[in-house]
């Protein structure tokens, strides 16, 4: 298989990475530093694995990652949408948007739209949720109002699980949208609560499931809750389609207005 994961230079990504490479997958790596993904690289045993550089906050990095990677390769298992953000120094990005906004829910969209031709029936699109799901207020999507940290984050999840319910329908591979733990030991969440959190090898794990075992065959359009261990309800929200819909118009109207599609 061939997988794409985003944010692979630490935390449940490079674990995902590192469960992938060890059973023979080609994953492309991702990351914001080539020294890092070098490291990383060199470190999963597998030097000479494909690394992307991209700040996922920059839109027309996304792309460029994006183009990157069809420009190298004519077909994609995988993608695994999971690099996020919770906090930041600066939370508005070059494009205007809330940082949180523009790396969980913008670039996962942006990334799954172009990959897209290189995938069919059998390719899978895993963006990471979370259980922190809130109602997004369309002004701080468009980055005209300023939020919390963890509002702005919730608020980026569920607009993440929502657009990946919407286009689901419409899409040759599995999409799905899958929370994979809370608190798990990854670098943002110690950062974000200062606490050492679970073991993360519970979210690659996941991850892992997600992008390449029976149970996610037919689990398109769902979300995953690993919290409970099985298919789940995420927010009401994502379950109204109005509200879907004018979500994904919304997102594709700022993404049009800067340049990034």
């Amino acid at each position: 298989m061939k997988i794409l994961i985003t944010g692979a230079t630490d935390g449940i990504g490079m674990e995902t990475a590192r469960m992938l490479m060890d059973e023979g997958h080609e994953v492309l790596l991702h990351g914001r530093s080539a020294e890092k993904l070098e490291n990383v690289a060199e470190e999963l045993g597998n030097a000479q694995a494909d690394q992307y550089v991209a700040d996922l906050s920059q839109l027309a990095e996304v792309r460029s990652l994006a183009l990157g990677v069809t420009n190298k390769h004519s077909h994609l298992d995988v993608l695994i949408n999971n690099a996020g953000v919770y906090n930041a120094t600066e939370a508005a990005t070059a494009d205007g948007l809330d940082i949180r906004f523009a790396v969980n829910t913008f670039a996962p969209y942006i990334l799954a739209n172009e990959l897209l031709p290189l995938m069919d029936e059998s390719g899978r699109v895993v963006n990471l949720s979370s259980a922190a799901q809130k109602p997004v207020d369309s002004e701080a999507l468009s980055g005209n109002k300023h939020l919390q940290d963890g509002e702005a984050y919730a608020q980026s999840k569920l607009a993440l699980t929502m657009w990946t319910m919407e286009l689901a329908p419409r899409v040759d591979p599995v999409m799905v949208a899958v929370n994979p733990g809370s608190l798990l030991g990854s670098k943002m969440v110690k950062r974000a609560f200062g606490v050492e959190g679970s073991d993360i090898t519970i979210g690659a794990n996941i991850l892992y499931q997600a992008a390449l075992s029976d149970t996610f065959a037919d689990a398109s359009g769902k979300y995953y809750d690993n919290d409970a261990g099985d298919f789940g309800d995420p927010h009401p929200d994502a379950s109204d389609s109005e509200k879907r819909q004018a979500l994904v118009k919304q997102m594709d109207d700022i993404i049009e207005q800067t340049g990034s599609l």
